[in-house]
């Protein structure tokens, strides 16, 4: 079964420096229909203009993962941290006991464009920790490469829950699949192009709730490149 939240059906705000669409409820904006899947609490997809960011601000016992789309996306945390997230790279914050972190757009002249995703960690009071590292696009061309899960296999970035992020790059007629166990779920977000996924058509910004099925095909289907993103979910 497939349930598809389209990209015009999202929450959107448009704040002057931020314009921001929202797959679940978040902040000013909430659905009940919408509250989240499964351990998957937010997806938000951000567009922020050049020198402009989210200020200092605080969180607590989340898995915070940021997937920049196009430009620089610098982050300070209170941990000590300073780095800037570029397209290719991913960048996993787990909250715990708490932290505060500002994101700014790095660049003064071009826009920044990411997907925030929030997951629900295993435990509560965990050690706050950042993790932040690179994957080609040749490594997600024509399949879905690990970027989260919970060991770091393959050189994924670690996440506390029982969650596998996954990203590929589809040209039309690409197809990668994958294999859900028994009683898992997965979340598939397009964040560029157009796929096939199950058969079902989804376009930029189109995301869908995977239940009840043994496997995940997604197969490109636009005239460009498809950025696609996936979970799997317990």
């Amino acid at each position: 079964m497939m349930t598809i939240r389209r990209a015009d059906e999202r929450g959107h705000f448009d704040h002057g420096w931020l314009d921001t669409r929202h797959t679940f409820s978040f902040a000013d904006y909430h659905d009940d229909r919408f509250m989240g899947f499964s351990d998957l609490r937010v997806i938000n997809e951000d567009r922020v203009r050049p020198g402009q960011g989210f200020g200092t601000h605080g969180h607590r016992d989340m898995e915070i993962v940021s997937y920049v789309l196009e430009g620089a996306l610098a982050h300070r945390d209170s941990l000590g941290t300073g780095s800037t997230i570029r397209p290719g790279e991913v960048q996993r914050m787990s909250a715990g006991t708490g932290i505060r972190h500002s994101e700014f757009n790095a660049s003064p002249d071009a826009p920044v464009h990411f997907l925030q995703i929030w997951i629900l960690p295993e435990r509560a009071g965990t050690t706050p920790s950042y993790e932040q590292k690179t994957f080609p696009e040749a490594d997600r061309r024509g399949r879905l490469r690990l970027l989260a899960s919970p060991d770091g296999a393959g050189g994924a970035l670690t996440v506390h829950q029982d969650v596998r992020l996954y990203g590929a790059i589809l040209a039309k007629g690409e197809e990668a699949g994958l294999d859900l166990g028994p009683g898992r779920h997965a979340w598939v977000q397009v964040a560029r192009g157009e796929v096939d996924a199950n058969g079902q058509r989804l376009g930029a910004g189109d995301g869908a709730a995977v239940s009840d099925e043994r496997r995940v095909v997604l197969r490109g289907a636009g005239d460009g490149s498809a950025d696609v993103l996936v979970l799997d979910l317990r």
